[in-house]
C-alpha cells in the first residue's frame, strides 16, 4: 500500500484493509489533501481488497471540514466552488459505490461530511458515545451533496428534519434511524468491527460484490442525477452572503447574523 500524510492503511493477507484517518490533533477534519488521499485509496484497493474497514485516529471520527479549508472556500471563485464540490461529490460516490463490503468504525464525533463518510458504508458500528450531525445549516451552507445520499438511506421526511434542523444526535438515535447498525463499547469496536469483517469473509466473495453491484444498477441512475443537481446547489449557496457570514461567525466565536427576507 501507498504511504499517505492524513491517512494509516494496514491490509491483512486475508484482504481486509482498515483505513484510519489520522489527523487526531485536529480531530481528523477534512482537508482538500484528506479528501484526494481517500479518494486515491478507495479507487485503487477497488480490485484488490475483500473487505473496507474505516475508522478515526484520537477521540474523534471525522469533525467535518478543517475550519482552514472553509476559509479557503470562502475565497474561492465559483469555478474553484464547482470544481470542489464535484470532488467532495466524487468522494462520497466513491465510498458508497465501492465494490466490497465496506464497514465505519466510528469512534467519536462524526459530523457534517464526517457523519456522510460514516453513514455511506454498508455497515456502520459506534461507540455509545459517537456524536452525529449535518450542521452546514448552521453556518450559512447546505448539506447538498450529502442530501442525495441520505434520501435514498432513510427517506425524504426524516432527511429534512436532520438537515433542516442542523442538530446534532447520538449514537442510539443514528441506530432507530437505520444509520447506524451496532452500538459498541469504544474497547471493544475494532475487534468487533474486525470480528464482522471476519463473518463477511465465510461469504462468496464474488455474490458480495454482485450484491452491492445489483443495488447500485438499482439506485445509481438517479442519484447520480441528484448528485449533479446536488453538486450545483452547493457551488451556489457557496457564493450567497450567508455563506460568507456563517464562516467568519464561526471562525471568529460568534453567532452569525443573517440575511432575512422581510415582507413589502
Amino acid at each position: 500500500m501507498k504511504t499517505y500524510n492524513t491517512l494509516l492503511t494496514e491490509q491483512t493477507d486475508e484482504g481486509i484493509l482498515t483505513v484510519t484517518l489520522h489527523r487526531p490533533e485536529r480531530r481528523n477534519a477534512l482537508t482538500p489533501e484528506m479528501r484526494e488521499e481517500l479518494i486515491d485509496v478507495f479507487e485503487s484497493a477497488r480490485e484488490s481488497v475483500e473487505i473496507l474497514i474505516f475508522t478515526g485516529a484520537g477521540a474523534a471520527f471525522c469533525a467535518g471540514l478543517d475550519l482552514a479549508a472553509l476559509e479557503t472556500i470562502a475565497a474561492s471563485s465559483p469555478a474553484e466552488q464547482e470544481a470542489d464540490a464535484r470532488r467532495i461529490a466524487h468522494l462520497f460516490r466513491a465510498l458508497y459505490t465501492f465494490p466490497a463490503p465496506t464497514i465505519a468504525a466510528v469512534n467519536g464525533a462524526a459530523i457534517a461530511g464526517g457523519t456522510g463518510l460514516a453513514t455511506l458504508c454498508d455497515f456502520t458500528l459506534a461507540a455509545p458515545e459517537a456524536k452525529f450531525g449535518y450542521t452546514e445549516v448552521r453556518i450559512g451552507f447546505i448539506p447538498a451533496i450529502v442530501s442525495a445520499f441520505l434520501a435514498v438511506q432513510i427517506g425524504e421526511k426524516q432527511a429534512k428534519g436532520l438537515l433542516l434542523s442542523g442538530r446534532l444526535f447520538d449514537a442510539q438515535r443514528a441506530q432507530a434511524l437505520g444509520l447506524v447498525d451496532q452500538i459498541v463499547e469504544p474497547a471493544q469496536l475494532m475487534e468487533r468491527a474486525r470480528g464482522v469483517a471476519q463473518e463477511l469473509l465465510a461469504n462468496s466473495s464474488a455474490a458480495m460484490r454482485q450484491t452491492k453491484a445489483l443495488f447500485l444498477t438499482q439506485s445509481l441512475p438517479a442519484l447520480d442525477h441528484n448528485i449533479e443537481a446536488a453538486i450545483a446547489a452547493n457551488a451556489e449557496a457557496r457564493q450567497h452572503p450567508d455563506f460568507r457570514e456563517g464562516v467568519r461567525a464561526f471562525l471568529e466565536k460568534r453567532k452569525p447574523k443573517w440575511q432575512r427576507r422581510t415582507l413589502n
